[in-house]
């Protein structure tokens, strides 16, 4: 007699694979057939993730119609079923998917806008974390502060995209066509800076400059070690920034080693 967890573990692999074989020697039979039940469950279980795929990424659907996007749902999760219970945290790999999913081959700027949209995903569903107060850097000595590793807010993402993916982005949302037709897609990286606001997203392109001072603190190297690489006046200003918008949860204060 195999255990719930063995019962439950066989209807699952049947859900996202081809082959229900295995669940259904645990399925009974009534007035409907072990096949037709089954196959039920396995169209619920599509349609949950498919809709849970859509609220993820909005956009994107918009950009190709809801058939195309349900079929390229469909293809993603037979590759990428789930691995938790959470919806929240279903969807990461759809990006890399439409990368190389052939009959999105021709919407060369779509996996940028995919990726972008797992990083809005992400940022308003963060922890509500406090923004880190600038009075407790004022109290260091000057010492100090050059071993201060920030540690970045939850609810802010830093990405890299090769088209103007935050251009796409609100002229979809806004249905703003005129906006959409006079967009130039460009193949040069494009730096984006994402973050949850009081009155919702928002999002800020970096300079090469500021996208790499971003990343090293977002990293947590050491603020002296940052300094050595950047201009002091360009640092301050963005750190300044960066409290100032609640971009930093915290820091510590330990040596490098």
């Amino acid at each position: 007699m195999p255990t719930l967890r063995e019962v439950q573990r066989a209807v699952a692999r049947g859900i996202f694979s081809a082959d229900g074989d295995e669940a259904l020697a645990h399925i009974a039979e009534d007035a409907i057939a072990a096949a037709e039940r089954f196959a039920i469950h396995r169209n619920n279980a599509a349609v949950t993730l498919i809709e849970a795929l859509r609220l993820v990424y909005p956009v994107v659907d918009k950009v190709v119609g809801g058939e195309f996007f349900e079929g390229a749902a469909r293809a993603f999760i037979a590759r990428h079923p789930p691995r938790t219970a959470c919806l929240n945290d279903y969807g990461a790999e759809f990006a890399g998917f439409l990368a190389t999913f052939p009959p999105a081959a021709a919407l060369a700027y779509l996996p940028d806008v995919a990726r972008l949209e797992w990083a809005v995903h992400g940022s308003l569903n963060a922890p509500d974390d406090a923004a880190l107060e600038p009075a407790g850097l004022a109290m260091l000595s000057e010492s100090a502060r050059g071993r201060v590793r920030f540690v970045p807010h939850p609810a802010v993402r830093l990405l890299t995209v090769r088209c103007p993916a935050d251009a796409i982005w609100r002229a979809v949302r806004d249905g703003d066509d005129a906006a959409l037709a006079a967009i130039a897609l460009n193949v040069a990286p494009i730096s984006l800076l994402v973050e949850r606001r009081r009155e919702g997203i928002a999002m800020r392109r970096l300079t090469p400059g500021e996208a790499h001072v971003t990343a090293l603190l977002f990293s947590g190297a050491a603020l002296s070690d940052v300094a050595s690489q950047h201009d002091g006046a360009t640092l301050v200003s963005l750190i300044a920034e960066h409290l100032a918008y609640g971009r930093f949860a915290g820091f510590t204060n330990a040596s490098s080693e």
